[in-house]
């Protein structure tokens, strides 16, 4: 199947793509500000570089987007019709990594929650506040999926 736009313009929309200061990612750390967390952006030196750090908390968060980070069984979670192989790869590459970050974060004695983009787009209320009370909780590792997700 051939792709609905030039490879140059396709080209340039991906690369358009931000890592940092997304939508979603904005979100969240302007309702966690609101409600009186304090926090730190990309800390470098922990594995995986958590979009958000809360050091008092204790708490690494890292806010998904599931097309990017494989979301399972998400319907913003396509792989692409153009270079499928290329794409179906580097998704399963991006989770693999997830995975160890998580894991090695855990080892350091960090708690981890993971907000995924559906959860946000889909019911933003109910997700940013399970994402406060999974804070408050001493909960290790918490996933906030979308709702009509089932729980892992």
């Amino acid at each position: 199947m051939t792709d609905i736009v030039p490879v140059a313009v396709r080209s340039r929309m991906m690369a358009s793509i931000r890592a940092r200061d997304t939508k979603p990612e904005l979100q969240v750390r302007r309702y966690l500000h609101s409600r009186g967390f304090r926090f730190r952006l990309v800390r470098k030196d922990l594995p995986g570089k958590p979009d958000l750090v809360l050091t008092r908390w204790q708490v690494a968060i890292f806010v998904h987007g599931c097309f990017w980070h494989g979301h399972v069984e998400c319907r913003y979670a396509t792989v692409p019709r153009t270079r499928t192989e290329f794409w179906a790869a580097k998704i399963a590459t991006n989770a693999v990594r997830d995975t160890r970050s998580v894991d090695a974060l855990i080892a350091l004695g960090w708690r981890v929650i993971i907000v995924w983009e559906c959860a946000l787009r889909d019911d933003p209320d109910f997700t940013l506040s399970k994402l406060e009370k999974s804070i408050r909780s001493d909960i290790q590792q918490e996933e906030i999926r979308g709702p009509s997700q089932p729980a892992k």
